[in-house]
């Protein structure tokens, strides 16, 4: 179905203000428009590209500072956190982290997000990983998005603060994992 250029770009507009991470892309598909169409789209609308739409949401969102860890050194860009609640990060699958047979992304680069993801969380100078608990769903291509959600959900009988990590591409689970951590305040008994 084809629809007016006017009609377009108001749709356009909802659907990037709803998901503001969804690509070009994934915009051309949904549209049935080639990726160009969508970038001229998104210049008369004044809607920026992703990466500063991703900024944008970030430092929106952003009133608390990851303390564990340097941001950096976390695996993915972070676009949402609310320290010792939860945490939402994104990984762009590129050809650097993928299997140059098959295109197939490594495992340790999705537990290396989800991993770094929960200490990021961790409200404290110090957090490390006790133990995992993780569960692949599906492989996850070069091209795709992964997208980490992490909640912490309490403690454990140890003491451990115990937190959820699930990964998704396109709102389908890839990786699910239990993530028991260890941080220095729990050495001081509080």
């Amino acid at each position: 179905m084809r629809r007016s250029k006017a009609e377009r770009q108001s749709l356009l507009r909802e659907k990037i203000e709803d998901s503001p991470f969804v690509t070009d892309e994934q915009l051309a598909k949904d549209f049935q428009v080639s990726i160009q169409t969508i970038r001229l789209d998104r210049m008369e609308l004044s809607i920026p590209e992703l990466r500063e739409r991703i900024k944008h949401v970030a430092t929106k969102q952003w009133n608390e500072t990851v303390k564990a860890l340097p941001v950096e050194e976390v695996i993915g860009d972070i676009i949402d956190l609310e320290l010792d609640e939860r945490a939402i990060s994104m990984l762009d699958i590129t050809s650097e982290f993928v299997f140059s047979r098959n295109k197939i992304a490594r495992g340790h680069h999705l537990f290396a997000q989800a991993n770094s993801l929960a200490v990021a969380v961790i409200n404290d100078e110090l957090a490390l990983t006790a133990k995992s608990t993780l569960r692949f769903k599906r492989q996850v291509k070069e091209g795709e998005r992964v997208v980490a959600k992490a909640v912490v959900k309490g403690r454990d009988k140890r003491g451990y603060t115990i937190v959820e990590v699930n990964s998704f591409v396109n709102n389908e689970p890839v990786l699910t994992g239990e993530f028991f951590m260890f941080h220095s305040s729990e050495s001081k008994g509080e």
